[in-house]
């Protein structure tokens, strides 16, 4: 009863912050899906890190440590580099996106290949990519508000509940009411997982070094590499395919258009990749878990911090885990949804009516807030994968972006837009055949060495986006100038 108070509680109060946010707020397209481009570098870091900190990082890194071991060091290494290269990527971005006055991503493609098809291609890839993104958000939201409320509250009702939350607040007070939400998350989360990262190896083991001991003696497989399939080649290749396709995303790719200014990335830049330490406590949570909450299995790997802590803690610190729990998933499900909206309705269902009133865009994007939630909702109650696996295949879609944005940036652009068109088209074939029959390099080619066969499936369709672009770019520029 206590933990869910404490639940019902929290919950109550970021709904109240989310709609308090929009006061004497104008709520017009720019100002719901960018804020006014008016955003300092503290809320642009909380809504890059609302973004990177999700139930992913809440849930499946500490399931991943607990089922694969040393390996989910991939998660903390592969997100301080993308913040790295954020130095120099995002100030072009933001330059670019401010002077055209842009307001999704797929405005940016559009605008840079002067290409209304490009645009929409663009667009639907990012939507079909983030519907898997938001499942995950909401899957791990039930799993924790039912875990904690020890059942009093089931995994749909969590579910539905959370749902309704988020429409509300989204369409209310758009960016700012997620924005004024991170604050309370982060705050939330930095606290519960770096209390429980110190403390639980100690409570169970005497200290950080002890588990390690222990874990070696049982488990030594799980502080190495393994020889097959997580390999130190899958390690490498898929901190690069990650980091990739981090800023691919819709709705981080259009956070950069709130800033202020350009410089507001490069002091994000040196700051963020210090903030990424806290999943190497995630680790350590997951990793606790191993002997104390042995057993779990497959999908069930993603309940071990969960697990965990209702083995560990009175009920009601129970519910303060739970609540910084249910943040993670309700601030990046909302900007998820937000920018699959933006991306249908301006990007998709307007796309070929450029003089549409800005109001009208806006109506109907907060309208088809409620209608993709709900779809997410029905892929939630089908089941689905592991949180990492799913994960996996939302990188595999959105990071077929990233050959035709690398090469606009150039001071002379090689790529047309008839060559970005076909390598994307055909990187998103080739990534839904390979997700559906879940292959990888290893299955493709049987008998070649681990050096290969453990590289990323990801970079396959990648490959062969960048092959079709360059051909295709060639032969259309050799006949553009023919003409």
């Amino acid at each position: 009863m206590t933990a869910l108070l404490i639940l019902t509680a929290f919950f109550l109060l970021t709904l109240v912050i989310g709609i308090r946010a929009r006061q004497k707020q104008k709520m017009n397209l720019e100002n719901w899906a960018v804020g006014g481009r008016s955003f300092n570098t503290v809320f642009v870091f909380l809504l890059t890190a609302g973004e990177v900190y999700t139930t992913f990082s809440f849930l499946g890194g500490s399931g991943w440590a607990y089922s694969k071991g040393i390996s989910a060091v991939y998660v903390m290494v592969y997100i301080a580099l993308s913040y790295v290269t954020s130095y120099f990527l995002l100030p072009l971005i933001w330059k670019y996106a401010h002077k055209h006055r842009l307001v999704s991503q797929s405005d940016f493609f559009a605008k840079k290949y002067n290409s209304n098809l490009l645009g929409v291609v663009v667009a639907v890839v990012g939507v079909i990519a983030i519907i898997p993104i938001v499942v995950i958000q909401l899957k791990g939201l039930g799993i924790i508000v039912s875990l904690t409320s020890y059942g009093a509250i089931p995994m749909k009702v969590a579910v539905v509940v959370g749902t309704i939350a988020i429409i509300i607040y989204s369409v209310i007070s758009g960016i700012r009411g997620i924005a004024w939400i991170a604050v309370l998350k982060d705050f939330m989360i930095l606290a519960v997982i770096v209390f429980m990262g110190i403390y639980l190896p100690i409570h169970y083991y005497g200290g950080i070094g002890q588990m390690f001991d222990q874990i070696a003696a049982v488990k030594p497989e799980l502080l190495t590499f393994p020889h097959t399939t997580y390999t130190v080649t899958w390690f490498i290749s898929t901190v690069l395919f990650y980091v990739l396709g981090f800023y691919m995303w819709p709705q981080v790719f259009a956070s950069t258009f709130t800033a202020k200014n350009a410089r507001t990335f490069r002091k994000n830049a040196i700051i963020s990749p210090i903030y990424t330490l806290m999943l190497l406590f995630v680790i350590f949570i997951g990793l606790t878990a191993v002997l104390q909450v042995p057993g779990l299995e497959g999908d069930a790997s993603d309940l071990a911090l969960l697990q965990l802590a209702m083995k560990t803690f009175d009920p009601w610190f129970v519910g303060i885990i739970g609540a910084a729990g249910m943040l993670t998933a309700l601030v990046p499900g909302s900007m998820l949804l937000m920018s699959a909206a933006t991306l249908l309705t301006k990007n998709i269902i307007y796309s070929y009516k450029p003089d549409t009133p800005d109001a009208k865009i806006a109506s109907l994007s907060k309208f088809c807030v409620p209608v993709l939630a709900i779809i997410s909702c029905l892929f939630v109650f089908q089941g689905g994968n592991a949180l990492a696996a799913i994960l996996q295949v939302g990188y595999s879609l959105i990071v077929q972006l990233c050959p035709s944005l690398f090469a606009s940036l150039m001071k002379r652009n090689p790529v047309t837009k008839q060559g970005a068109l076909a390598g994307i088209i055909v990187g998103i074939l080739i990534t839904i055949f390979i997700s559906n029959y879940s292959m990888t390099l290893a299955t493709l080619l049987p008998g070649v060495p681990t050096a290969i066969s453990d590289i990323n499936i990801g970079f396959l369709p990648l490959v062969a986006n960048i092959v079709v672009t360059l051909i295709v770019s060639l032969l259309t520029r050799k006949k553009t100038q023919m003409a």
